[in-house]
């Protein structure tokens, strides 16, 4: 029997969100709404914009060759653009207005799920404690209390990623990228399990039905499933807005 995979196509994942509407209050971005500054080790990221507009900042390490950290970019979005980069980009979304975006997640929304490190200052990311410290929002605290933290920790990481921006040469960059590795690797285990039931399951799946078909075998199309779904939970505090999510995708 062939087997199947009955999530999202490609082991994606999806939500909507709302990008927060909170204005800088320091720095070379002060009274810049939008959110936390953050990056994603094994996820690539997508986005689909669905309404507003406003842009997303991402830092990347531009030019491996002469190893300058030049690579602060701003991709304007609106209605319809399309937008995704890769693990190890430093992004930031931007809000002039309204901006809402449906994401694509890559790894079962991984993203969202654990594969991310925001750009606190160097203090902060010495140890999963001390992180967790000030980035860990309180699932049962009153909503007022959550949006407190989530502030307090998006300021926190726009200190840390102005600092990033404004570095000469690659050594900052290099050591964000150090730190945070080390922050995750006592949770790749999960990752990697994540990943199998997702992704590579996926993957597999389509090998099969392919070897399947070229010998002339189509079993599997008779244990075709459709499948929906209803948001589990609106209104979640993520890293750059609030988010509406799913509990199989």
């Amino acid at each position: 029997m062939v087997s199947g995979f009955s999530g999202l196509p490609g082991g994606v994942a999806v939500s909507h969100l709302s990008v927060y509407d909170w204005p800088a209050e320091a720095g070379v971005d002060e009274g810049v709404c939008g959110g936390t500054p953050h990056m994603h080790l094994t996820c690539s990221e997508g986005y689909v914009v669905t309404g507003g507009r406003g842009a997303v900042q991402t830092l990347t390490m531009a030019d491996t060759i002469s190893g300058t950290t030049s690579g602060y970019e701003v991709t304007p979005l609106a209605a319809g653009t399309v937008a995704w980069f890769t693990p190890g980009t430093i992004h930031r979304l931007v809000n002039e207005g309204d901006l809402r975006i449906t994401v694509l997640m890559q790894n079962s929304g991984l993203p969202e799920a654990g594969d991310a490190v925001l750009t606190l200052p160097p203090q902060y990311l010495t140890d999963p404690e001390t992180y967790a410290a000030v980035t860990v929002i309180p699932a049962d605290a009153p909503e007022a209390e959550q949006e407190r933290v989530a502030r307090a920790r998006r300021d926190l990481a726009l200190e840390g990623y102005e600092a990033l921006r404004s570095a000469e040469g690659p050594e900052a960059l290099t050591a964000f990228h150090k730190a945070a590795a080390a922050l995750v690797r006592p949770r790749l285990a999960d990752w990697r399990e994540r990943w199998e039931r997702g992704a590579r399951a996926a993957a597999a799946a389509t090998g099969e039905q392919l070897e399947r078909l070229e010998q002339g075998d189509f079993s599997h199309l008779a244990d075709a499933v459709v499948r929906a779904e209803q948001p589990s939970a609106y209104g979640k505090f993520g890293m750059c807005g609030r988010l509406d999510v799913y509990k199989g995708a």
